[in-house]
């Protein structure tokens, strides 16, 4: 092999992928090939997390034929685990609903294992698309260093309890200044009621809330990142799906929409999903634990309308958590791109 002879490289931007196409080197004294690229193949050097599926490789339809195969994927293993969770049902002899056929199983604890469960499913079908089609390394959903940040990430959850503590006393006092009754906002069914609800909380609401992370702030934002240089158009998208996986109502959709764009924001800005899942994490623990403990869990599956004391809680707790991870990612010195 001649000495003049440019190496072949893999993670420079933008070649075009035909540049790895096999076939031969100009004539050498070998006449070797050059070698065919990895699977896998990296971000550019500095990359933004958005920006993580810009590779080599990268062309319109692996971002189109991904996020075709995600979104099936999404419903149809929600179809699967509900249908299979009736099957159960059945089989061990459960009650049916009472509640005139606005819930599935009648057994609300039971219902909402089967429900967490049916968008848990989904996680490895994001996994397997980012790897299949957008020919990166699956870590890469997860942060700009490769992998999920554990230590970051429950700092982050440190923070989020905090703002969600102070989220609910600003909620508890919009309560109180405008006459509205409070007691919905505490209640007590009892240990008996509490403790079943509260292991399948534990259990399943970690990979529930990581699942629509990694779907609506993981997949959708680098999506449109991996051709579009700002990040707004995949935040708003993923936010407004996010939206509309709820079934949520009037100042609801409000909430739910802000939550989202905020945590795609901070996803960008912190190089990974880690905040957003360790604040999607202790928000449903506790939106859950609230229902559960009071004895009003199918009312929490249901959603419907949220009265707008509910932005109040909202602002203060996003603003809270927004200020206060933003803030320490500084003092830590996050890594915000790729290595």
């Amino acid at each position: 092999m001649h000495d003049n002879q440019p190496p072949v490289t893999y993670g420079s931007q933008p070649p075009h992928a035909a540049q790895y196409q096999p076939g031969p080197y100009p004539q050498g004294q070998y006449g070797m090939q050059p070698p065919k690229p990895p699977w896998f193949l990296p971000a550019s050097k500095g990359s933004r997390y958005d920006h993580l599926a810009r590779n080599p490789l990268n062309a319109w339809w692996r971002q189109v034929v991904g996020t075709l195969v995600v979104a099936l994927g999404f419903f149809g293993m929600a179809f699967f685990v509900m249908l299979a969770g009736l099957v159960v049902a059945w089989i061990l002899g459960m009650p049916m609903p009472t509640t005139g056929g606005q819930q599935l199983f009648g057994d609300p604890v039971f219902g909402l294992a089967v429900t967490l469960l049916s968008i848990a499913a989904v996680l490895p079908i994001v996994y397997g698309a980012v790897a299949l089609f957008q020919r990166r390394p699956p870590g890469t959903l997860s942060s700009v260093v490769g992998r999920l940040r554990w230590g970051w990430m429950a700092q982050c959850a440190a923070i989020g309890l905090v703002a969600l503590l102070l989220g609910q006393g600003a909620l508890w006092l919009a309560y109180v200044a405008t006459g509205e009754d409070t007691s919905e906002l505490l209640g007590w069914k009892g240990w008996a009621t509490f403790l079943p609800a509260l292991v399948v909380i534990v259990l399943l609401v970690p990979f529930q809330a990581a699942a629509e992370e990694y779907v609506f702030r993981g997949w959708l934002l680098q999506a449109f990142g991996a051709y579009i240089r700002s990040p707004w158009p995949g935040i708003v998208v993923g936010s407004a799906g996010f939206a509309a996986l709820h079934a949520y109502t009037d100042w609801g959709i409000l909430d739910v929409f802000s939550f989202g764009v905020l945590m795609g924001w901070l996803a960008v800005k912190t190089g990974g999903l880690e905040a957003a899942i360790a604040m999607h994490v202790v928000n449903n623990t506790l939106a859950f634990g609230l229902s559960a403990a009071a004895g009003n869990l199918e009312d929490a599956m249901q959603q419907g309308a949220v009265p707008w004391q509910s932005l109040v809680g909202t602002v203060v707790q996003l603003s809270v958590f927004a200020g206060g991870v933003l803030w320490w990612a500084r003092k830590r010195a996050i890594s915000t791109v790729s290595p």
